[in-house]
């Protein structure tokens, strides 16, 4: 079996960490406007990127094909701000998890270049 961050972390943990990501991205007044779509569907393409991205089973491509994110993102005009309140969002969603500290800080640093990679503005 192989130990990747996705199996690390397991199905559950990916779960309420995409919630409380959410939940907290429509409270940012930054990131909200970003994100005026259907938000059911919004977090299952992240769950499924987020499976793939950790290690996990290819959902994504699966269902959506290729991530291509930084070309799925060029509609929406992201800032370095925003970048930085995504990863401020992550963080806290994140520390809600019921994992080691150490394991919290390894998931985190998977998220600053991507962040950074999709800003287009």
């Amino acid at each position: 079996m192989e130990n990747t961050l996705y199996d690390q972390l397991g199905e559950e943990n990916l779960a309420q960490l995409v919630h409380k990501f959410y939940e907290l991205v429509v409270e940012n007044p930054i990131l909200s406007p970003l994100f005026n779509t259907d938000m059911e569907l919004v977090i299952a393409k992240q769950t499924a990127f987020l499976t793939q991205f950790l290690g996990g089973p290819q959902k994504y491509n699966q269902t959506y094909g290729r991530p291509m994110m930084r070309a799925r993102h060029l509609p929406h005009k992201i800032t370095k701000e925003a970048a930085m309140e995504w990863l401020r969002c992550m963080n806290l969603a994140i520390r809600t998890l019921d994992i080691t500290d150490d394991f919290k800080l390894t998931l985190f640093n998977c998220f600053p270049r991507l962040a950074t990679h999709m800003v287009n503005s």
